[in-house]
């Protein structure tokens, strides 16, 4: 039947910028100036605090990746439901446990559990798959907008059924396992720079073919957060999803325009435009680059610090920490990690007396982790990101 509609891959051509298009040398430009930029960033974090803020980072992406789906989740609640913590009220225990679904497939992804093959079908259906199954019920189920049907939405299983996406139609679903293996194909084959120049059209394109019945926009941007972290090493230390949904309106109008048909012969050698294609790499690309240095910015080891201790001193003013927590803090942030053991001598305190700063830290949650043994680093939770890491989300929800 797909063939009989005529179905081609062809389709969905061109699927990466051709070196011969006039905007590839300013996509290498960008795409190495990236390459750079988040290579040294992560170089500059200590262990510790590189690990702390991947945490941090899994839920800022959960938070603004849940944004662009329109399900506003406040970071707190997602930190809570991390914990457990769910509200009585169904609809926000949903977007919960949305949230923690997310941020789990995510550290997942961060465990290397795509193993460096997040293009191939497999490992699509796997995020895909992760993810939904940790749904609540009511969650994975979507309405058909023509017939007003609802079907269920299975973890992992490509989808069974034709659907129209707003004015775009997907390929039939006979279709979807050609166009996944062209995909594959494609882009495994990529050396470095130039998946990092064509992450943004694979990310496109995996849309465009629309897979599963739902999720599709989560799966892409994860995909697509897999093709970063392998490719430019982030160490998960940055999110692209903050800047798109920072720019929702241009995200979802560059999505758009990648649909239109090749313009003339000017306009690549695919049925689709390549100039529209290489114009939302570059804004992809960018939006990379900005989030970098937002990242290193919030991150700069004498104003962070500076943060850190004015709220140390403004707690301890109020008796909610001991004098001597902004040594600790100070210590842990430019070592990274900080062994228990020498808590005593480097505030001259007795061992009593440092378990009782460092619990203090812990209960605030800006030290981690709880169990006494392992080595202290810092932790940034969301109930302190304004104070910590000011632009990180938004100061109103």
């Amino acid at each position: 039947m797909a063939h009989m509609r005529g179905e081609d891959t062809q389709m969905m051509e061109p699927l990466v910028i051709s070196s011969g298009s006039k905007h590839h040398a300013e996509l290498a430009d960008l795409a190495i100036d990236l390459a750079a930029k988040a290579a040294g960033f992560s170089r500059s974090l200590p262990v510790g605090i590189r690990a702390s803020l991947a945490d941090t980072v899994r839920t800022m992406n959960c938070y603004y990746s849940n944004l662009i789906e329109d399900h506003a989740t406040h970071p707190i609640d997602i930190e809570r439901a991390l914990a457990g913590d769910y509200s009585a009220d169904r609809e926000k225990r949903n977007l919960q446990e949305e949230a923690k679904a997310h941020v789990e497939v995510q550290r997942w992804i961060d465990g290397q559990g795509v193993n460096g093959v997040e293009v191939t079908a497999s490992s699509l259906c796997e995020i895909h798959r992760r993810f939904f199954q940790l749904l609540p019920d009511e969650m994975r189920w979507v309405e058909d907008r023509v017939t007003g049907e609802r079907h269920r939405v299975e973890p992992g299983r490509l989808r069974c059924r034709d659907v129209v996406v707003g004015r775009h139609i997907p390929v039939g679903w006979e279709s979807v396992p050609r166009f996944l293996d062209r995909f594959e194909k494609v882009y495994g084959r990529l050396s470095k720079s130039e998946t990092i120049i064509n992450a943004a059209a694979a990310h496109h394109r995996l849309l465009w073919i629309h897979p599963f019945l739902d999720g599709n926009g989560r799966v892409a941007r994860l995909m697509s957060h897999a093709m970063l972290l392998r490719h430019l090493d982030t160490g998960g230390v940055w999110s692209v999803a903050r800047g798109l949904a920072r720019n929702a309106d241009a995200y979802k109008a560059h999505l758009a325009s990648c649909e239109l048909p090749r313009r003339n012969d000017l306009d690549g050698r695919g049925s689709l435009s390549e100039e529209t294609l290489a114009e939302f790499a570059k804004f992809f690309l960018k939006i990379c680059i900005d989030q970098v240095d937002f990242m290193e910015n919030l991150m700069e080891p004498d104003r962070l610090r500076a943060r850190l201790l004015m709220w140390a001193e403004e707690e301890a003013r109020i008796g909610g920490l001991y004098k001597k927590a902004g040594q600790v803090l100070e210590a842990v942030l430019y070592r990274g990690e900080l062994p228990r053991g020498e808590l005593p001598g480097l505030l001259n305190v007795t061992d009593r007396q440092a378990r009782r700063i460092t619990h203090q830290l812990v209960l605030k949650g800006v030290l981690a982790p709880a169990l006494s043994k392992e080595p202290l680093r810092l932790a940034f939770p969301a109930t302190l990101a304004s104070r910590f890491m000011p632009g990180l989300f938004p100061d109103k929800f």
